[in-house]
């Protein structure tokens, strides 16, 4: 059930049953030259597509912006930041909360996100509420070990293939990772913002851009993505979510502090 597809009428006998209430957020962001910037929007909005034909939950409208201030500086990027997002969190939920929402489902496409949904969950456990945080690709690769990747990797090339396959640039699939050592020659770029020195590994915060020469990061090479495996893989995943919202109906809440 789409909160924007509904009366208010609607959503009054909606909470008579139930006080959950899911909420996508995504980003607008580089995934490499093969992916297409919306890929942590696109993929949850597919999610909730197949969660429909399963639950009757309460969907509201996707946020599409998140917090990629590590990935600014390649083009087309958006962020709203970390503080930016804590704020349209806050005013979403807090409107609902005035409802009687009290189960708030966050499907998070994108990591840059998580600081700022595990502010709003704990503000609003505070409040006598519950918020659950899916990071859909995480759990993707625990429900499947083999599923398993990184930022534009196989994973979410597949995840895209199972939304459209012709979103893909298939030009650009095959070029291999490319990580540069911007800090220092004898600090080697291991992943996302750190290097390695002596055997250890030491952050050093800065935009994506200046050690990633095409934007992919992980052991998960995109050409290794199949439209098979995202459709599967996005089944699975809309199969899993439907069960846990069963589980969290049954749940009281917590004891408000506020």
């Amino acid at each position: 059930m789409r909160l924007a597809n509904v009366t208010c009428k609607k959503v009054e006998e909606y909470l008579t049953r139930s006080q959950t209430v899911v909420i996508p957020v995504g980003s607008i962001e580089n995934h490499g030259k093969h992916m297409p910037l919306g890929t942590d929007t696109l993929i949850p909005d597919k999610i909730v597509e197949l969660l429909e034909e399963k639950s009757g939950v309460m969907i509201a409208p996707t946020i599409p912006y998140g917090a990629t201030n590590t990935i600014m500086g390649c083009t087309g990027t958006i962020t709203l930041g970390t503080d930016g997002l804590v704020m349209i969190l806050t005013k979403v939920t807090d409107s609902l909360f005035r409802y009687g929402f009290r189960k708030f489902v966050i499907l998070n496409g994108h990591g840059g996100n998580n600081k700022a949904i595990e502010t709003v969950g704990m503000q609003l456990h505070r409040r006598g509420a519950w918020l659950a945080n899916l990071n859909w690709w995480l759990m993707a690769g625990e429900l499947n070990p083999e599923w398993k990747g990184g930022h534009g990797g196989a994973e979410e090339t597949a995840g895209v293939m199972g939304v459209d396959p012709a979103l893909i640039d298939y030009d650009y699939i095959n070029e291999p990772m490319d990580l540069i050592d911007d800090v220092a020659p004898n600090m080697k770029t291991t992943g996302w913002g750190t290097v390695d020195y002596k055997g250890a590994t030491v952050v050093f915060p800065r935009e994506m851009h200046n050690y990633s020469g095409n934007g992919w990061y992980g052991k998960d090479e995109p050409h290794l993505a199949t439209v098979e495996w995202g459709q599967e893989m996005l089944r699975t995943f809309a199969d899993y979510m439907a069960d846990f919202l069963t589980e969290l109906e049954k749940l009281d809440l917590p004891k408000a502090e506020i």
